[in-house]
């Protein structure tokens, strides 16, 4: 990890970031130091030409990522998100996404397209067509939003649904293509290519905060998937299905490092502020003042339980791939469900609270604080919603709703 993510690479990184934030501009420098210094094939197993990284280490790379480049870490871990759901498969003897990992360690750069205006389903339902070519593939139809990496992605994963009946292919095993001809709605997982167009991208992004990610509307009208890039067909719904599951999980656990990162960030720019700062009232610093103390001790504590948490559901979900006495099958929508909603409002509140001991200068543009305070504000917008965790981990325990 050390070598992919050095000490002067993340100085670079976090000198950038500033002026990304303030031009509303996409992060083109600092992807090609990541590219360059292999990063982008992180969590690719060596055989297959990679880093060989853990979801653990990569996790943790990510948040340290984060503090450095807020938007940055975000972005890229859209990527990574794939490269984790191939990882996921590959080692649980599922070679369907093997190709994907030889781009990513060959510099390809992977978007995901899932998001939808008005799709509260997630990965459970889709408003976009997807349209069978009668040879395997589709073309997509419909708009997506929040696809990050939109200026740079060569490979976007996308999500539609099939109209009942249109389908020339039925399901095969774990829902792969196979032969036959299905007469209900499917959800069809695929991948598109930037070279392949159908596709357009709108210049909309401009937010208050991650604003480097460029994570613009994407307009699909034609983008095709031929047969080989369509790797799953499944019904609407909840799933077990591996690819799913694989999903799921990796876009939980890494976007939760990315918000634990600025939250680290937010600790450590408290903490040198508290040591700077003098009261005029006292004429002690301010790290002498029991109330400021007290509000830095409940960040940390704050952090601690939450790199627990990181660390051990990171653990599990690695070890799980060889030891089915950790597998928690459905539990794991519980898991990292509640993993990305508890980080993301514990980071909400870190940085708040470091903004509180910090002083006035935070309210200005010019500081770094005053951007993590706007970054960290994007974590309620990714699912899983707050709403959508609480119902996974009721349904776990209260089964589903009549």
């Amino acid at each position: 990890m050390t070598s992919l993510l050095s000490d002067d690479l993340l100085a670079s990184l976090r000198e950038r970031a500033a002026d990304y934030d303030r031009d509303n501009a996409f992060f083109a420098e600092d992807l090609a130091d990541l590219q360059a210094a292999g990063y982008l094939g992180a969590m690719v197993p060596v055989a297959l030409g990679g880093a060989g990284l853990t979801l653990r280490e990569t996790a943790r790379a990510q948040a340290r990522l984060s503090a450095h480049a807020p938007a940055t870490a975000l972005a890229v871990n859209m990527h990574h998100v794939w490269v984790g759901v191939g990882r996921y498969l590959h080692e649980r003897g599922d070679s369907s996404l093997d190709w994907l990992l030889q781009e990513a360690a060959s510099g390809e750069v992977f978007g995901f397209g899932y998001s939808e205006p008005g799709n509260d389903l997630v990965l459970l339902g889709s408003r976009t067509e997807a349209r069978p070519d009668g040879a395997g593939g589709y073309t997509f139809h419909g708009r997506k939003i929040f696809t990050s990496n939109s200026p740079a992605w060569t490979r976007l994963g996308v999500l539609g649904i099939e109209s009942p009946g249109g389908g020339r292919n039925g399901r095969g095993g774990n829902g792969r293509p196979g032969n036959g001809r299905g007469g209900e709605p499917r959800l069809v997982h695929a991948f598109v290519t930037r070279d392949g167009g159908g596709f357009e991208i709108l210049d909309d992004w401009d937010t208050i905060g991650m604003r480097a990610s460029q994570s613009r509307t994407t307009m699909l009208d034609g983008a095709h998937a031929p047969a080989d890039r369509v790797l799953r067909l499944l019904p609407p719904g909840p799933s077990l299905d591996p690819y799913v599951l694989g999903i799921f999980t990796s876009f939980e656990v890494l976007l939760a490092s990315v918000y634990a990162g600025i939250a680290d960030r937010a600790l450590e720019l408290a903490v040198d502020a508290v040591g700077r700062r003098t009261s005029m009232k006292t004429g002690k610093s301010y790290a002498q003042d029991p109330d400021v103390r007290r509000r830095i001790a409940d960040m940390a504590l704050a952090q601690d339980s939450v790199w627990l948490q990181i660390d051990g559901i990171t653990r599990d979900l690695d070890a799980s791939a060889s030891d089915p006495a950790l597998d928690r099958g459905a539990g794991w929508f519980r898991a990292t469900a509640g993993l990305k909603v508890r980080v993301t409002e514990a980071a909400r509140d870190v940085v708040d609270l470091a903004i509180r001991v910090s002083g006035g200068s935070t309210y200005f543009n010019t500081s770094e604080l005053g951007r993590l305070y706007r970054d960290v504000l994007a974590g309620i917008f990714h699912p899983s919603s707050d709403d959508a965790a609480h119902a996974t981990v009721a349904q776990s325990l209260l089964g589903p709703l009549e």
